[in-house]
Protein backbone atom coordinates (compact mmCIF):
# COMPACT_ATOMS: atom_id res chain seq x y z
CA UNK A 1 0.00 0.00 0.00
CA UNK A 2 0.96 3.37 -1.34
CA UNK A 3 2.33 5.70 2.03
CA UNK A 4 2.85 9.21 1.51
CA UNK A 5 5.79 11.14 2.09
CA UNK A 6 4.93 13.39 4.78
CA UNK A 7 5.81 14.48 7.65
CA UNK A 8 3.93 13.62 11.17
CA UNK A 9 1.11 15.36 11.96
CA UNK A 10 0.58 17.51 9.14
CA UNK A 11 -2.12 17.82 7.16
CA UNK A 12 -2.83 19.09 2.98
CA UNK A 13 -3.61 22.00 4.75
CA UNK A 14 -1.00 22.96 6.06
CA UNK A 15 1.42 22.03 2.93
CA UNK A 16 -1.06 23.81 1.04
CA UNK A 17 -1.07 27.02 3.14
CA UNK A 18 3.09 26.78 3.34
CA UNK A 19 2.97 26.87 -0.48
CA UNK A 20 1.05 29.89 -0.30
CA UNK A 21 3.23 31.42 1.69
CA UNK A 22 6.36 30.34 0.09
CA UNK A 23 5.09 31.31 -3.22
CA UNK A 24 4.54 34.73 -1.86
CA UNK A 25 7.85 35.00 -0.85
CA UNK A 26 9.01 34.34 -4.50
CA UNK A 27 10.59 30.50 -2.96
CA UNK A 28 8.94 28.55 -6.00
CA UNK A 29 10.81 25.59 -5.78
CA UNK A 30 9.57 25.36 -1.99
CA UNK A 31 6.32 26.00 -3.03
CA UNK A 32 6.23 23.50 -5.53
CA UNK A 33 7.63 20.85 -2.89
CA UNK A 34 4.37 22.18 -0.39
CA UNK A 35 2.24 21.67 -2.53
CA UNK A 36 2.99 18.23 -4.43
CA UNK A 37 3.46 17.30 -0.33
CA UNK A 38 -0.17 18.53 -0.30
CA UNK A 39 -1.06 15.99 -3.27
CA UNK A 40 0.04 12.85 -2.38
CA UNK A 41 -2.13 13.20 0.80
CA UNK A 42 -5.30 13.87 -1.06
CA UNK A 43 -4.67 13.01 -5.05
CA UNK A 44 -7.91 14.78 -5.68
CA UNK A 45 -7.14 17.96 -4.60
CA UNK A 46 -7.48 20.20 -7.62
CA UNK A 47 -6.35 23.61 -6.19
CA UNK A 48 -2.78 22.75 -5.11
CA UNK A 49 -2.60 21.24 -8.89
CA UNK A 50 -3.53 25.03 -9.69
CA UNK A 51 -1.38 26.61 -7.82
CA UNK A 52 1.51 24.16 -8.03
CA UNK A 53 0.99 25.11 -12.01
CA UNK A 54 1.08 28.80 -11.17
CA UNK A 55 4.53 28.54 -9.24
CA UNK A 56 5.90 25.94 -12.22
CA UNK A 57 5.37 29.04 -14.48
CA UNK A 58 6.71 31.66 -12.21
CA UNK A 59 9.99 29.78 -12.71
CA UNK A 60 8.87 29.27 -16.51
CA UNK A 61 8.14 25.93 -16.83
CA UNK A 62 5.30 26.39 -18.88
CA UNK A 63 4.89 22.42 -19.87
CA UNK A 64 5.15 21.65 -16.43
CA UNK A 65 2.21 24.16 -15.70
CA UNK A 66 -0.15 23.23 -18.36
CA UNK A 67 -0.02 19.68 -16.74
CA UNK A 68 -0.84 20.51 -13.35
CA UNK A 69 -3.58 22.97 -14.70
CA UNK A 70 -4.81 20.17 -17.18
CA UNK A 71 -4.99 18.13 -14.10
CA UNK A 72 -7.37 20.78 -11.74
CA UNK A 73 -9.61 20.92 -14.91
CA UNK A 74 -10.07 16.89 -15.21
CA UNK A 75 -10.58 16.87 -11.11
CA UNK A 76 -12.81 20.23 -11.28
CA UNK A 77 -14.16 20.82 -15.22
CA UNK A 78 -15.51 24.07 -13.78
CA UNK A 79 -12.23 25.21 -12.59
CA UNK A 80 -12.38 28.79 -14.37
CA UNK A 81 -9.55 30.33 -13.08
CA UNK A 82 -7.62 26.76 -14.17
CA UNK A 83 -8.58 27.83 -17.59
CA UNK A 84 -7.42 31.15 -17.40
CA UNK A 85 -4.03 29.79 -16.25
CA UNK A 86 -3.46 27.51 -18.18
CA UNK A 87 -4.41 29.59 -21.26
CA UNK A 88 -1.76 31.89 -20.07
CA UNK A 89 0.66 29.31 -19.79
CA UNK A 90 -0.25 28.31 -23.55
CA UNK A 91 0.38 31.96 -24.74
CA UNK A 92 3.74 32.09 -23.32
CA UNK A 93 4.76 28.93 -25.45
CA UNK A 94 3.06 30.67 -28.34
CA UNK A 95 0.01 28.34 -28.58
CA UNK A 96 -2.45 31.34 -29.00
CA UNK A 97 -4.79 29.22 -30.62
CA UNK A 98 -4.53 27.12 -27.66
CA UNK A 99 -4.69 29.97 -25.14
CA UNK A 100 -8.01 31.24 -27.11
CA UNK A 101 -9.67 27.91 -26.65
CA UNK A 102 -8.84 28.21 -22.87
CA UNK A 103 -10.08 31.83 -22.47
CA UNK A 104 -13.10 30.96 -24.60
CA UNK A 105 -13.63 28.34 -21.63
CA UNK A 106 -12.93 30.74 -18.86
CA UNK A 107 -15.86 33.56 -20.02
CA UNK A 108 -17.93 30.52 -20.60
CA UNK A 109 -17.70 30.17 -17.01
CA UNK A 110 -17.09 33.52 -16.04
CA UNK A 111 -19.08 35.90 -18.67
CA UNK A 112 -18.74 38.99 -15.95
CA UNK A 113 -15.48 38.62 -15.80
CA UNK A 114 -13.43 41.38 -17.97
CA UNK A 115 -10.30 39.71 -17.71
CA UNK A 116 -11.39 36.66 -19.38
CA UNK A 117 -12.32 38.60 -22.77
CA UNK A 118 -9.28 40.41 -21.95
CA UNK A 119 -7.30 37.66 -22.19
CA UNK A 120 -8.75 36.10 -25.50
CA UNK A 121 -8.48 39.45 -27.35
CA UNK A 122 -5.24 39.80 -26.93
CA UNK A 123 -4.01 35.73 -28.19
CA UNK A 124 -6.65 36.90 -31.12
CA UNK A 125 -4.14 40.29 -31.87
CA UNK A 126 -1.32 37.82 -31.68
CA UNK A 127 -3.13 35.72 -35.06
CA UNK A 128 -4.32 38.96 -36.33
CA UNK A 129 -8.35 38.09 -35.83
CA UNK A 130 -8.05 41.90 -35.33
CA UNK A 131 -12.22 41.95 -35.61
CA UNK A 132 -12.28 39.33 -33.00
CA UNK A 133 -10.10 41.15 -30.83
CA UNK A 134 -12.06 44.32 -31.14
CA UNK A 135 -15.56 42.20 -30.12
CA UNK A 136 -13.48 41.03 -27.31
CA UNK A 137 -12.40 44.30 -25.96
CA UNK A 138 -15.34 46.13 -26.15
CA UNK A 139 -16.63 43.35 -23.84
CA UNK A 140 -14.52 44.15 -21.64
CA UNK A 141 -15.42 47.57 -21.72
CA UNK A 142 -18.82 46.99 -21.56
CA UNK A 143 -18.19 45.35 -18.14
CA UNK A 144 -15.96 47.86 -16.96
CA UNK A 145 -15.87 51.48 -18.71
CA UNK A 146 -12.16 52.17 -16.46
CA UNK A 147 -9.99 48.80 -17.85
CA UNK A 148 -7.89 51.27 -19.79
CA UNK A 149 -5.77 48.66 -21.24
CA UNK A 150 -9.15 47.18 -23.09
CA UNK A 151 -8.91 50.84 -24.53
CA UNK A 152 -5.45 50.61 -26.02
CA UNK A 153 -5.40 47.45 -27.20
CA UNK A 154 -8.30 47.97 -29.60
CA UNK A 155 -6.77 50.68 -30.51
CA UNK A 156 -4.31 49.54 -31.79
CA UNK A 157 -6.62 46.47 -33.05
CA UNK A 158 -8.46 49.19 -35.24
CA UNK A 159 -5.31 50.69 -36.59
CA UNK A 160 -4.12 47.40 -37.76
CA UNK A 161 -7.63 47.23 -39.77
CA UNK A 162 -6.81 51.25 -40.80
CA UNK A 163 -9.50 52.23 -38.70
CA UNK A 164 -7.52 55.70 -37.34
CA UNK A 165 -10.24 57.64 -36.20
CA UNK A 166 -12.01 55.03 -34.08
CA UNK A 167 -7.93 53.89 -32.98
CA UNK A 168 -7.70 57.76 -31.59
CA UNK A 169 -10.91 57.84 -30.24
CA UNK A 170 -9.81 54.58 -28.27
CA UNK A 171 -6.19 55.86 -27.43
CA UNK A 172 -8.20 59.42 -26.40
CA UNK A 173 -9.95 57.61 -23.91
CA UNK A 174 -6.84 55.17 -22.70
CA UNK A 175 -5.04 58.64 -22.28
CA UNK A 176 -7.99 60.24 -20.35
CA UNK A 177 -7.48 57.23 -17.23
CA UNK A 178 -3.79 56.95 -17.67
CA UNK A 179 -2.80 60.49 -18.92
CA UNK A 180 0.95 59.27 -18.01
CA UNK A 181 1.68 56.60 -20.13
CA UNK A 182 4.06 57.87 -23.09
CA UNK A 183 3.19 55.09 -25.59
CA UNK A 184 -0.24 56.17 -26.25
CA UNK A 185 0.60 59.37 -27.16
CA UNK A 186 3.06 57.88 -29.34
CA UNK A 187 0.71 55.54 -31.03
CA UNK A 188 -2.55 58.20 -31.10
CA UNK A 189 0.53 60.25 -33.12
CA UNK A 190 0.70 57.92 -35.56
CA UNK A 191 -2.74 57.42 -36.43
CA UNK A 192 -2.87 61.22 -36.32
CA UNK A 193 -0.44 61.55 -39.10
CA UNK A 194 -1.32 58.36 -41.28
CA UNK A 195 -4.31 60.99 -41.57
CA UNK A 196 -2.70 63.60 -42.68
CA UNK A 197 -2.76 65.86 -39.22
CA UNK A 198 1.20 66.36 -38.62
CA UNK A 199 0.75 68.99 -36.46
CA UNK A 200 -1.42 66.94 -34.13
CA UNK A 201 1.07 63.76 -34.27
CA UNK A 202 3.88 66.48 -33.38
CA UNK A 203 2.34 67.67 -30.11
CA UNK A 204 1.13 64.03 -29.16
CA UNK A 205 5.11 62.93 -29.66
CA UNK A 206 6.20 66.24 -28.32
CA UNK A 207 4.12 65.00 -24.72
CA UNK A 208 5.72 60.89 -25.34
CA UNK A 209 9.04 62.43 -25.12
CA UNK A 210 8.36 64.70 -22.43
CA UNK A 211 7.30 61.33 -20.57
CA UNK A 212 10.75 59.54 -21.85
CA UNK A 213 9.67 57.97 -24.79
CA UNK A 214 13.35 58.56 -26.54
CA UNK A 215 11.60 56.93 -30.10
CA UNK A 216 8.79 59.72 -30.00
CA UNK A 217 12.25 62.39 -29.51
CA UNK A 218 13.26 61.07 -32.53
CA UNK A 219 10.72 61.78 -34.50
CA UNK A 220 9.86 65.40 -33.05
CA UNK A 221 13.38 65.69 -34.26
CA UNK A 222 12.81 64.02 -38.01
CA UNK A 223 9.28 65.20 -38.72
CA UNK A 224 8.46 68.31 -36.69
CA UNK A 225 9.73 71.98 -37.49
Amino acid sequence: MFVPLVSFGQTKEDFFNNGKSKDSLKDYYGAIADYTKAIEINPDFGTAYNNRGISKRKLNDYYGSIADFTKAIEINPDFAIAYSDRGFSKYSLKDYYGAIADYTKFTELDPDNPVAFFLRGDAKDKIDDFKGAIADYTKVIELDPDYADAYDNRGYSKSRLKDYYGAIADYTKFIEINPDFDTAYSKRGISKMILGDLNGACNDWRKAASLGDEEAAQWVRDECN
